[in-house]
């Protein structure tokens, strides 16, 4: 009777551990199957070592590993830039952003212009609720900042998880957030010359006409959190 006893309460220990394991036990891995088809991590989890700063050759201390994520701590990190650059790709990412929040991601960034964000398009990350930046359609997350408009089916609250996918091909860009679509356009096809010329990108030399890029991570100056995240290049 007591040694039932033991391994009963040992059973139940062993189980509470189960149930106790982190739920993010497994990010920031790849299957064998992402490995066998191309797939490449940015960000393994334990060091940023795909990634530096904006004009910078390391990454500002503001950003640190928070609960398996790369987090912006505090305002002032400056934006985050990959070391490598894309041409045709698909990007994968989950993001989390704090109450009254602002980020984003940018695509096909470069380092010949003021900011970041000089020549890159960015997809939105925000808290859609209490942030300011919440009056056009267009700056709500998963947007095509300024030019496409997100589905509400793709919206969730802040401090919730968030995955947002992206497809680049041959100027071909399509975005999804939480699996809904938010925008498919051709980057310099006439829709997006017209979708431009509609924005705040109108008179933006240079912006989005490099055919390859880096992969931005924004300091807005809220807290944020990356994880997962993945990219794949396509021949």
């Amino acid at each position: 009777m007591i040694l039932s006893i033991k391994n009963k309460a040992l059973a139940a220990i062993t189980l509470l551990s189960v149930i106790s394991l982190p739920i993010f036990a497994n990010d920031n891995q790849l299957t064998a199957q992402e490995k066998a088809d191309g797939w490449q991590l940015l960000f393994n989890g334990k060091d940023m070592s795909q990634w530096r700063t904006f004009k910078q050759p390391t990454v500002n201390e503001k950003w640190q590993i928070e609960d398996n994520a790369i987090a912006l701590t505090a305002g002032g990190g400056g934006d985050l830039i990959s070391k490598e650059s894309y041409k045709n790709f698909e990007l994968t990412l989950d993001w989390k952003i704090a109450e009254v929040g602002n980020s984003g991601i940018l695509i096909l960034a470069d380092e010949k212009g003021k900011y970041i964000y000089s020549h890159a398009p960015e997809i939105q990350i925000l808290d859609n609720e209490r942030h300011p930046d919440n009056k056009l359609d267009t700056h709500l997350s998963g947007s095509l900042y300024d030019m496409i408009a997100s589905p509400v089916a793709s919206h969730k609250k802040a401090g919730e998880w968030n995955n947002t996918k992206i497809r680049l091909e041959n100027s071909a860009l399509s975005i999804w957030q939480n699996d809904v679509q938010t925008a498919k356009v051709t980057i310099g096809s006439d829709e997006w010359k017209n979708l431009i010329a509609k924005s705040k990108f109108a008179d933006w030399a240079g912006f989005a006409a490099a055919k390859e890029g880096h992969i931005g991570l924004q300091d807005h100056g809220d807290k944020v959190w990356f994880k997962n995240i993945k990219i794949k290049e396509l021949n």
